[in-house]
């Protein structure tokens, strides 16, 4: 496809082509202004919708129309600002630097209006969504870097966007762009979904098979015919061994470390202090190595590979602990002080995963120690438990390694895209005498 394009320049613009203004080839039209008293909190009123930069997908430069504000139709809108199919919307100014220059494409005519930090730009006399590329690509990227001066409000004005240079070749190759690019955005975007229902697929039968290895009913499948979908066991046993139903607190007394005030922690420091926001993710907090070796030795601290839980947020959250320094908040974060005597730590972290925790509070959801510990859970013998934990990380270790790949590969089809698209729009500028 490529090489009719390389034949339509050779053809139409050999030498090059001219550079225009911007403003010689589309039209620039500034937002709606209004104060805050117009706007409608009841979505049935008679009202302008108003799009702003939060609307504007930065990742796929698309409209998602959550958060919509909705104005009074006593503010005067313009026919030029209600969005048009084949429209350009641009981010402007204010809020996030990040958002100034972006753009995404209008499908198809709309009742829709779009705040004064936001313009349109209309194509008048070029290929829209020609121009629409072009306001993608490093082009107009490395113009706005030089154009905008960091140190005074950010703002796309007329001035700047309508002395933006454009290359312009004859339309027949701007059309033959605009479908390239066209086709590679749509073959990506197919492959994305592709990839992302892979994913989907893989976490819903992950989690079938691990429903159905830890319920230990009668439609339980047996571990030696997964894959078969046969059933090997009766009422109170598993793999033809029997089945015990144990209380959390029968294995292992709740744990949790001691307290830490707030005026013992740091925003930097030598270890890390996990607060239940925190839980799972990087710590924001950190307290002195000299009080962490102090309260590990006088009180409650995990063994590596004990199975933390969060007991209030994110009520069931699990972490491995994996035994370097840390530590964790008091009564929020808890675990089982587990010998593994009864019950592998890798199993109960798999069984946490489907428990129903029955939690207390208003507002506040909170799981308390009672709760934990008069939880009933499933306990076959060892020997079960490390077979259903050897199944259950492999399929564990697949869900993720898609996770992971998914982003990845998807990161490496846009720089590809994003490098056809900028080597597309390169043109020679045509000489004149």
């Amino acid at each position: 496809m490529v090489n009719n394009l390389e034949k339509l320049i050779q053809k139409r613009c050999n030498n090059g082509v001219p550079y225009k203004k911007f403003k010689e080839v589309a039209q620039y039209i500034r937002g709606v202004t209004y104060n805050k008293s117009k706007e409608i909190k009841n979505n049935e009123e008679e009202c302008w919708k108003v799009l702003r930069a939060n609307n504007i997908t930065l990742s796929t430069n698309t409209i998602n129309y959550e958060d919509v504000k909705r104005i009074n139709k006593s503010v005067k809108v313009k026919e030029e600002q209600l969005l048009k199919k084949g429209d350009i919307l641009i981010c402007a100014g204010s809020g996030s630097k990040e958002h100034i220059g972006k753009v995404a494409f209008i499908n198809e005519d709309s009742d829709y209006t779009f705040g004064g930090f936001m313009g349109v730009v209309r194509a008048t006399n070029i290929n829209n969504r020609f121009l629409y590329f072009i306001l993608t690509s490093n082009l107009f990227k490395d113009y706005l870097d030089s154009a905008l001066n960091s140190t005074t409000i950010n703002n796309l004005n007329n001035d700047i966007m309508n002395n933006f240079i454009i290359p312009i070749p004859p339309i027949e190759v701007q059309n033959e762009i605009v479908r390239i690019l066209d086709n590679f955005t749509e073959l990506t975007a197919e492959l994305t979904a592709e990839l992302t229902a892979e994913l989907t697929a893989r976490q819903k039968q992950y989690e079938y098979y691990r429903n159905k290895l830890l319920s230990f009913d009668e439609s339980a499948e047996s571990l030696d015919t997964l894959h078969t979908h046969t059933h090997t066991h009766t009422h109170g046993y598993f793999y033809g061994q029997e089945i015990k139903w144990i209380k959390l607190g029968d294995i292992g007394s709740v744990c949790m470390c001691k307290r830490i005030m707030k005026n013992q922690t740091k925003t930097e420091g030598d270890i890390p202090f996990y607060k239940i926001g925190t839980f799972g993710k990087n710590a924001d907090a950190y307290i002195s190595k000299a009080l962490f070796k102090e309260y590990k030795d006088k009180y409650s601290y995990p063994k590596k590979g004990t199975i933390l839980l969060s007991a209030s947020g994110t009520i069931g959250r699990t972490v491995i602990y994996n035994g370097e320094p840390a530590y964790f908040q008091d009564s929020n974060i808890v675990w089982i002080d587990n010998d593994e005597k009864i019950i592998l730590n890798k199993y109960l972290y798999y069984l946490y995963k489907i428990i129903d925790w029955k939690v207390e509070g208003g507002t506040i959801k909170r799981l308390y120690n009672d709760n934990i510990k008069n939880t009933v859970i499933p306990v076959p013998p060892l020997d079960v438990q490390e077979k259903i934990v050897n199944i259950l990380d492999k399929f564990d270790k697949l869900t993720n390694d898609i996770a992971e790949g998914l982003p990845a590969e998807i990161e490496a089809r846009q720089k590809q895209y994003e490098y056809y698209r900028n080597k597309l729009l390169s043109f020679k500028e045509l000489k004149t005498a």
